[in-house]
């Protein structure tokens, strides 16, 4: 019995001590007020407040309110941006894995406590204020020492005392450590904040299956020749560059992210977005599910607006489009101009054997 005890115990100390702790505090808020545009303005002016205050910065999620549900969502903060490029400019932790290492021993629940603005039963910090560039960061650490508060979690100004992370989640009177609207001095802040993103493009209206009938005596279909060259001196075109079958779309959009993914040294660059453009039929459930062990998320733009698509799938990090598509053929001459990389459905063509078989499976 003893030699399990010491064993456990053994086991907690290596788990302990493999887990970095920030000596200079920790702030924690909540991206409560208004959407997403509201939502970034405060993300920029809590990081520059943390910079400021030389603390960590907790990454909250992101609020949103999705048309048709009851309640909020909380989507979290790596969803959408990506964490390493922020670390170039201050510390940041995801606030999953802050609750689960940091909170249990730096921010156990019997101390936890709110800060608001005014006097509400909790700790208020009145007259300071969020503006940490004219001598206001000293201030702030000489009142709220990290040996005694190695947390500073913000609320708003009807918040009570509250002792769960969970209502700094949730709850709808929560405000961030940040003016609104941004001030000037973080207004730069905004190139850490990176997404990277695979965006498609399939084309399968019913005009188009159409069309795409005519690929055996039309090789030459419309910007078919973006592919297949102008005199057919890459080969010709087919019916499944026309028209991919589910299969082709779902084997190739896998092989992009792959090959990204795996690249050496590419925190910065981890495709956890797919952005798909359509004229019809977006295949957002069938994609969802066929991404779910790679952990991409779906997307697609709520409107049709195919100038929209455009400009997202000009920007994305890889671009796979349709051949004889025109529209495919604007997104892929503008990527060219800029020098980021396309390809395009079944092309090349694949050489049906066995060793295809078993990626198809595999993939």
């Amino acid at each position: 019995m003893k030699f399990i005890t010491n064993l456990l115990f053994l086991s907690f100390f290596k788990l302990f001590c493999s887990i970095e702790f920030d000596p200079l505090g920790y702030i924690v808020y909540c991206p409560c007020m208004g959407r997403f545009g509201n939502q970034a303005d405060h993300f920029l002016g809590a990081l520059g407040f943390a910079h400021g205050l030389n603390r960590t910065l907790v990454l909250p999620p992101w609020v949103e309110y999705r048309y048709g549900e009851p309640k909020s969502i909380q989507v979290p903060f790596d969803t959408y941006f990506k964490v390493e490029p922020l670390k170039k400019y201050h510390k940041i932790l995801v606030m999953e894995e802050f609750m689960t290492k940091i909170a249990p021993y730096e921010w156990p629940e019997y101390q936890r406590i709110a800060f608001c603005y005014m006097a509400r039963g909790s700790e208020f910090y009145s007259p300071l204020h969020y503006d940490v560039y004219h001598n206001m960061a000293q201030q702030w650490k000489d009142r709220y020492p990290p040996s005694k508060w190695p947390v500073l979690a913000f609320t708003g100004e009807t918040f009570k005392k509250y002792n769960t992370v969970k209502f700094l989640l949730t709850h709808n009177y929560l405000g961030a450590p940040a003016s609104f609207p941004v001030q000037l001095e973080n207004r730069g802040l905004q190139k850490y904040l990176e997404c990277a993103f695979v965006g498609i493009h399939l084309r399968n209206g019913i005009d188009w299956v159409r069309a795409c009938e005519h690929i055996p005596e039309s090789p030459n279909l419309f910007a078919a020749a973006q592919c297949v060259g102008y005199q057919n001196e890459k080969g010709n075109a087919t019916s499944n560059m026309c028209l991919p079958s589910k299969e082709t779309i779902i084997r190739q959009i896998k092989r992009v992210i792959k090959s990204i993914n795996n690249l050496a040294n590419n925190n910065d660059r981890t495709i956890k977005s797919l952005y798909v453009a359509s004229d019809s039929y977006h295949m957002l459930d069938d994609l969802r599910i066929a991404l779910k062990r790679m952990k991409v998320h779906v997307f697609k733009y709520d409107k049709s607006s195919p100038h929209v698509d455009l400009a997202i799938l000009g920007k994305s990090n890889h671009f796979i489009g349709n051949c004889i598509s025109s529209f495919s053929a604007f997104v892929k001459r503008e990527r060219d101009a800029k020098g980021f990389p396309s390809s395009f459905w079944a092309f090349p063509v694949e050489k049906s054997n066995k060793y295809n078989s078993f990626l198809h499976d595999e993939l």
